[in-house]
């Protein structure tokens, strides 16, 4: 059962978490990694090294939509596939996050409270929240 009073205020909890979490990633690609140390690691890990500015701006762009809820449930959907490759990039070094090289839990975390984020909707305070298409009448939020 969902509390309808909560619900707008819970689902505003999950988008300032996820367009925190994107801005910090990308703020950790242009000041830590830098993006062409970034770009180095896409080419280790087998990805086009062009990846690399894409990647950082998406991640930046959409974290910033997401936090306002400009459209930010669109934008979680449209990061899916970066954190599925993240995902997978991570999948070889187990589980824990803290494992060598950073495991798998923490980007199957955030690709499944993106997800969330796409079903659930943008809540209170969303700049331009929208709505999902109707699918045979199922989804109708």
């Amino acid at each position: 059962m969902i509390d309808h009073r909560l619900a707008p205020y819970g689902a505003l909890t999950l988008r300032v978490a996820l367009g925190a979490m994107f801005i910090a990633h990308a703020y950790l690609k242009l000041a830590v990694f830098t993006p062409a140390g970034f770009a180095g690691f896409l080419g280790q890990v087998g990805l086009p090294a062009i990846l690399a500015w894409p990647i950082i701006l998406a991640e930046l762009l959409g974290g910033l939509a997401i936090l306002a809820g400009f459209y930010g449930r669109f934008v979680s959907l449209l990061l899916l596939p970066i954190l599925l490759g993240a995902l997978m990039v991570h999948a070889p070094n187990g589980w824990v996050f803290n494992a060598p090289n950073g495991g798998w839990e923490y980007p199957a975390f955030l690709a499944l409270a993106a997800l969330a984020h796409g079903l659930i909707g943008d809540g209170a305070l969303a700049v331009r929240g929208a709505r999902l298409p109707a699918a045979r009448g199922l989804l109708t939020a």
